[in-house]
């Protein structure tokens, strides 16, 4: 991949806010959503441009059309999820493949070609989405939370192709202040308060979730930052704002 990752992986399990943590990204008309779910709408209004894929090798000439075109239209592009993505492969080109073992094979090779190929080239930015599911590690006997992937992939997971892995989790805020303080990325209101729990992206891993695949260049987030606002936009920032000083 690039020396400057342009890419960000946040995953979390069904109703952590994923989605909804896109609610802010800047100027939408320049962000590029590509949906992996039949069309499942986001819980929000947005003038985000939307496309559904049913092939996930769509997904190949769509980064190549906006890789050809120079006037810079898009400044951010979302997969979500990545974990739909994945079982779309594997039902369009595998399960009624007449090689089953040439298309596992070819299964294997479909996200690591989607992100050395294409991401790590793209100039827009890119935000993919991926559900967690909680798998029992056979070797150690130990819980761990990883999207989901079949075959040879399974091994180090979809999470190893990142830099940056933000869990996105609901807590209560009793617990987020255990591993974190308000900073001016974690913004505690009267509302939350009111409703005992948040909305948060976990930085990185706590003794409570060892089996989490949490990670971030060193220096990104401040210990202090374990918890901060789900918010895309501002890991997008942090980000950027790492890599030009």
């Amino acid at each position: 991949m690039s020396e400057n990752p342009n890419s960000v992986l946040i995953c979390g399990e069904s109703g952590a806010g994923k989605s909804f943590s896109l609610i802010n990204l800047r100027n939408q008309e320049g962000v590029l959503y590509i949906n992996c779910e039949g069309g499942k709408p986001l819980p929000f209004k947005n003038k985000f441009k939307r496309i559904t894929i049913d092939d996930p090798e769509e997904i190949f000439d769509i980064f190549e059309q906006i890789n050809e075109d120079t006037t810079g239209r898009y400044h951010t592009i979302v997969i979500d999820t990545i974990s739909f993505m994945m079982n779309r492969y594997e039902t369009v080109h595998v399960l009624n493949s007449a090689n089953t073992m040439a298309a596992w094979g070819e299964y294997a090779q479909f996200f690591p070609k989607l992100v050395y190929d294409y991401v790590a080239k793209a100039k827009p930015f890119v935000i993919m989405l991926g559900h967690l599911d909680a798998l029992l590690n056979e070797e150690t006997g130990k819980i761990n939370f990883m999207v989901p992937v079949k075959g040879s992939l399974k091994k180090n997971g979809l999470e190893a192709y990142f830099t940056t892995v933000i869990n996105c989790k609901k807590l209560s805020i009793k617990d987020i202040m255990k591993d974190a303080e308000e900073t001016k990325l974690l913004t505690i209101t009267d509302r939350d308060k009111d409703l005992g729990y948040k909305h948060v992206f976990q930085t990185r891993t706590v003794k409570a979730t060892v089996g989490d695949r949490v990670r971030s260049p060193f220096g990104l987030f401040s210990d202090e930052e374990t918890y901060i606002d789900n918010d895309a936009q501002v890991v997008v920032d942090q980000l950027q704002n790492y890599y030009s000083d």
